[in-house]
């Protein structure tokens, strides 16, 4: 099990980025609130999670300790593997995934694109006495936000699963964000509640 990563990132993408660690790059997949924080040269400290499949060796990186705990407990739902883990801590912070679980908060939960009305009671049937209850939580520091965030959020949009018209009505929705100087991660988040509602 690899628990954690440090090094310089080497690339940042939409939803992974790539770490050198004693000389090798680790491609690493992330929410795409983790990536945007990342910049290419700075030294990047991520908590990992292994996923070992027949055909590949999968890593997931998180800014913390507890989104990882969350992504490992939503995969022991059966049916429910890590890139849907990911998708969920994409669209909700985990005290929000802690909530929606031990509230039975089902409108919540069909938010994640991937997760109907069955997926999201099977959650809550499985998961409601192990997820623990919502904590307070510290925000990691974004940064700012690039001329080029229309396109980032965009993307990190459909990547998620929504349609490209869905992605563009709702970075409408959020462009009255941007011109206050609020950051790509901040946008990427209004975004999503958006698309939410």
């Amino acid at each position: 099990m690899i628990a954690s990563v440090r090094g310089t990132v080497l690339r940042a993408g939409l939803d992974s980025v790539v770490v050198e660690v004693g000389g090798v790059g680790m491609l690493i997949h992330t929410t795409p609130l983790t990536a945007a924080g990342m910049r290419t040269g700075q030294t990047a400290s991520l908590a990992t999670a292994l996923v070992v499949r027949e055909e590949s060796l999968t890593l997931y990186g998180f800014a913390d300790e507890d989104e990882r705990q969350v992504f490992e407990t939503v995969q022991t739902v059966s049916g429910f593997g890590p890139r849907l883990a990911l998708a969920m801590l994409a669209v909700h912070s985990p005290d929000a995934v802690r909530g929606a679980i031990t509230t039975g908060d089902l409108v919540a939960l069909t938010k994640v694109p991937g997760i109907g009305r069955k997926g999201a009671e099977r959650i809550v049937l499985e998961l409601r006495d192990k997820i623990g209850m919502p904590s307070p939580s510290v925000s990691v520091g974004d940064r700012p936000a690039s001329a080029a965030w229309q396109g980032q959020v965009r993307e990190a949009l459909v990547g998620l699963g929504w349609t490209v018209r869905q992605a563009d009505d709702a970075v409408e929705a959020v462009t009255p964000l941007a011109a206050d100087g609020a950051t790509v991660s901040a946008l990427l988040k209004a975004a999503l509640q958006e698309l939410g509602r």
